[in-house]
């Protein structure tokens, strides 16, 4: 079958909550019996890999790209306007949250932008409605909230704190150093500048990140990392705390660059070789080149990573110039390029250069 790969890389590579992937999938799909048969194709397929690639959080994402497929082919979703989607959420919220008067709940309200409103369902809205009321209520700096997903296989875990420049790489820098594989992540800034980032995250095998020492540890290294007095450069830096089961191979660096992709950002696709804290550092790289990263999915794929990138400029707007363009990709392969050669490599390299 020609599309028998779509499925699972809109799933998998591309946000589904952005309008334009799933204009573009429903375009090539066409029809409720072609999406049911690639649906059933695709479920297959990844089965038949090995009894390790399939899992709940890759099941989790094709129902719901499935869902918003059937329903924008049968004339719902995307068809309508933006302003009664945003509101039709909002009033699904406020059904939720019985407990909060009017003034509490249109200051909720006002706190998000549209971009929000229709990136979370109705019951997560209303859980961030109270995690930003406890949050506010202690005046704690920090807020942190864990809950652990088993049917997705994914530990969700949600952060309410100022927002600065950089935040998004410090957060997975205190992951990495946690020991836990982000596999999505949606970065939020809401209108009281007040960022509200929600991460999906597994461990090493796979599975969620529900040992409870290591979620108990989890808000002091944020905090630790947040006030700077842990660095995460520094803790990943030492080979033996943090040993790499893929610095025997090599992968060629590949950074993507695509404007077409979704209607309101630029989509970065990133393939290269894992290692521990390599997100860290990309993503810290795309903050010194001065963009905002809306979101991201992380795939790994035995050795090699996909990682892709949702960006703005700091005007909120598209990267569209060629000279930033090209600087983001040097930028980038070099940070795939650190370390990509494996120790067994050196001798046989000489040889040949010495030919």
């Amino acid at each position: 079958m020609r599309w028998h790969l779509v499925m699972s890389s809109t799933a998998f590579k591309l946000d589904i909550g952005d309008s334009q992937t799933i204009r573009d999938f429903v375009e090539r799909v066409q029809s409720p019996e072609r999406l049911k048969l690639l649906f059933v194709l695709t479920v297959a397929d990844i089965r038949a890999v090995g009894p390790k690639v399939w899992n709940g959080w890759k099941a989790a994402l094709l129902r719901e790209l499935y869902q918003r497929a059937i329903e924008v082919i049968s004339g719902g979703l995307i068809e309508e306007g933006q302003g009664s989607r945003v509101a039709a959420a909002q009033a699904a919220a406020r059904r939720l949250l019985p407990d909060f008067g009017e003034a509490e709940f249109a200051t909720f309200v006002g706190r998000g932008y549209p971009f929000y409103w229709l990136s979370f369902d109705p019951d997560t809205h209303a859980r961030h409605a109270r995690l930003m009321r406890e949050a506010e209520a202690s005046g704690a700096p920090l807020t942190v909230e864990k809950r652990v997903d088993p049917q997705r296989s994914v530990t969700e875990i949600t952060l309410y704190t100022a927002d600065h420049a950089g935040l998004f790489s410090r957060i997975a820098g205190a992951l990495a150093v946690s020991g836990a594989n982000i596999v999505d992540a949606k970065i939020m800034t809401m209108s009281n500048g007040m960022a509200l980032d929600t991460f999906w995250v597994q461990d090493l095998a796979g599975r969620p990140f529900d040992r409870p020492d290591k979620l108990a540890r989890l808000a002091v290294i944020f905090e630790n990392v947040l006030t700077g007095d842990l660095k995460p450069h520094r803790e990943l830096a030492r080979p033996a705390a943090f040993p790499s089961r893929t610095q025997v191979f090599t992968v060629a660096p590949r950074v993507l660059v695509d404007n077409k992709v979704s209607a309101s950002h630029t989509v970065i696709e990133v393939n290269g070789r894992d290692r521990p804290g390599l997100l860290f550092e990309l993503t810290r790289t795309l903050t010194g080149l001065n963009l905002q990263v809306s979101s991201a999915k992380i795939s790994t794929y035995g050795e090699k990573v996909v990682d892709v990138f949702y960006v703005k400029n700091l005007f909120g707007h598209k990267v569209e110039h060629s000279a930033k363009l090209a600087a983001i990709r040097k930028a980038l392969k070099e940070v795939l390029a650190t370390g990509n050669e494996p120790a067994a490599a050196e001798p046989e390299r000489e040889r040949l250069a010495a030919e």
